[in-house]
């Protein structure tokens, strides 16, 4: 966790801590032993002198720690341990009174939850990532909960209390209900959720894959940052020239053979950038046609992706060579 020093708006770290640790106000309190009416007060800035004990409370319940340094010094500024070397180069353990602690273990060395309080431990000085919706407010003027996922209201189906809002299409002066300027969502599930999409659509990469396939084929690839494949687009040329021996034609056509996306990341828009990888080829080679069969989902998906439905389509055959099972 971060460190907090007097730059730090303390209400603003404690709702970074809070979101982090994925603990309410009411939370927080039961576990730190902090009223919950004081946390709000610290949190709002209307408790602008805090104990240093109620502050340290709070952090430490939310998985932070409190650094204290000496005016103008930082934690190991001539590369010893303040607290586990003296000035004349020998461990404090035997030497002089602040050496050890109040359980004989080297003060710079074991604080209460087994960390160096020194701020030399792993995560030391990492700041604080802000509350993304600390900016919004309800009508009342109170901040939404850090820990939920908040948001603006530009149209009924950003609120979820907007039931009408995928049934009926009614303009403003009809809606059974005001809409919120914002709202959140309270269920932790659905928020992980949301989140987990989110990061995915940050992070997943879209590439094409050239290794050993013609220069009329195509292969587009969706990775996760650790290189796990989680979809795939497949598609070749079936242009004139290239079935029948004719010279070049114009009336060039791409058949794509497929989309396949992993389970798991089905919804988050992927197979949606892969097809649009796929329009952006076609306009560098020049190809302006493309055709597919698809039935279910991949109907949906590559009418969202611009594709037509045609009048005509071709007979779905197949064939089975599997022996008959015996009854």
């Amino acid at each position: 966790m971060g460190e907090l020093n007097e730059a730090v708006d303390l209400g603003a770290a404690l709702r970074s801590l809070r979101r982090l640790a994925d603990l309410s106000q009411r939370e927080l309190a039961e576990l730190s032993g902090v009223p919950q009416a004081t946390l709000a007060r610290i949190e709002s800035g209307r408790a602008t002198d805090p104990r240093f004990r109620t502050v340290e409370r709070l952090v430490r319940a939310a998985g932070g720690k409190v650094a204290v340094n000496a005016a103008g010094r930082t934690d190991n500024d001539d590369g010893n341990n303040d607290d586990g070397n003296n000035d004349d180069g020998n461990n404090g353990d035997g030497n002089n009174g602040d050496g050890n602690n109040d359980d004989g273990n080297n003060g710079g060395g074991n604080n209460d939850d087994g960390n160096n309080d020194d701020g030399n431990n792993d995560n030391a000085g990492e700041p604080l990532p802000t509350v993304p919706h600390d900016g919004l407010r309800d009508v009342a003027g109170r901040r939404y909960p850090a820990h939920l996922d908040a948001w603006e209201v530009r149209e009924p189906k950003d609120w979820p209390g907007a039931w009408w809002a995928n049934w009926y299409n009614l303009p403003p002066p009809l809606w059974p209900l005001p809409v919120p300027a914002a709202t959140y969502e309270r269920n932790r599930a659905y928020r992980d959720r949301r989140r987990r999409a989110a990061e995915i659509r940050r992070t997943i990469r879209v590439r094409r894959v050239t290794d050993g396939l013609p220069a009329t084929s195509w292969r587009f690839v969706a990775e996760l940052p650790g290189g796990e494949q989680v979809g795939e687009l497949r598609a070749y040329e079936r242009s004139r020239h290239l079935v029948y021996g004719e010279g070049p034609c114009e009336d060039r056509e791409i058949v794509l053979d497929g989309v396949l996306v992993a389970e798991d990341y089905r919804r988050l828009g992927i197979g949606r950038r892969l097809v649009g990888l796929l329009t952006d080829e076609m306009d560098r080679v020049g190809i302006r046609s493309a055709g597919a069969v698809a039935r279910f989902d991949d109907v949906d998906l590559l009418l969202a992706c611009g594709y037509q439905l045609e009048a005509s389509r071709p007979w779905s055959l197949r064939l089975d060579r599997r022996p008959a099972l015996a009854e």
